[in-house]
């Protein structure tokens, strides 16, 4: 069962996701809240392996409830869900840590996917966000730091796809395995920890330009 934690400050709003997501077999709703600083607390009593978090809430920013969480929490991924879509909101987001952005008109299935894929640590950002992403990076630009190999950069544009490392093994006619050293030795070259902040790491240094 994959734990999920809700934070919205309209409790409609929560009740419409818990609503959505109880149904799935796999999903189970822990708990919510209904602010950042009280997301903050909740996470943990609850140890969840999502949360999706809204970004904006009168009582405590969910940008910072992120931070503290992720700072405190490493496995815990936050998938934000929100209304706001501008290529400032969605940088801020995944530089805090977010593993993916959503808006709140997403498909009931959709969403379900996007906690399943959350939970596996998987960037979960769709063509329009990430294109706003992208806008949001090349106005904070960084100075470059160690290259990636051509074979770094296949993998790490498919992992922006949102990929598997299975899928991505597929792919390049490498194993899995082989997909997973790959990673790991571009977060050490970036100095991050996880596919998002690597993606985002190597867009503002020019190291993933567009196809």
């Amino acid at each position: 069962m994959i734990r999920v934690l809700l934070v919205d400050d309209h409790p409609v709003v929560r009740e419409g996701i818990r609503g959505m997501l109880s149904t799935e077999p796999d999903l189970d709703i822990v708990g919510d809240a209904g602010s950042g600083p009280e997301a903050v607390v909740r996470a943990a009593e609850l140890a969840p392996d999502v949360i999706l978090m809204d970004l904006r809430m009168p009582g405590g920013d969910g940008v910072e409830a992120t931070e503290r969480i992720r700072a405190a929490h490493p496995g815990v991924h936050v998938l934000v869900l929100t209304t706001y879509d501008t290529d400032t909101d969605i940088l801020r987001a995944v530089e805090a840590g977010a593993t993916g952005y959503l808006l709140k008109d997403t498909p009931r299935g959709e969403l379900a996917e996007a906690v399943r894929s959350a939970a596996r640590g998987e960037t979960v950002l769709s063509g329009h966000l990430a294109g706003k992403l992208l806008t949001g990076v090349r106005r904070r630009s960084e100075p470059e730091g160690p290259s990636l190999s051509p074979r770094e950069v296949e993998v790490l544009r498919l992992a922006a796809d949102g990929h598997t490392n299975a899928v991505i093994g597929r792919t390049l006619h490498i194993s899995a395995t082989t997909v997973k050293t790959h990673l790991m030795r571009i977060y050490e070259k970036l100095g991050v920890g996880d596919r998002t902040s690597a993606v985002t790491r190597a867009l503002r240094r020019g190291l993933l330009p567009e196809r």
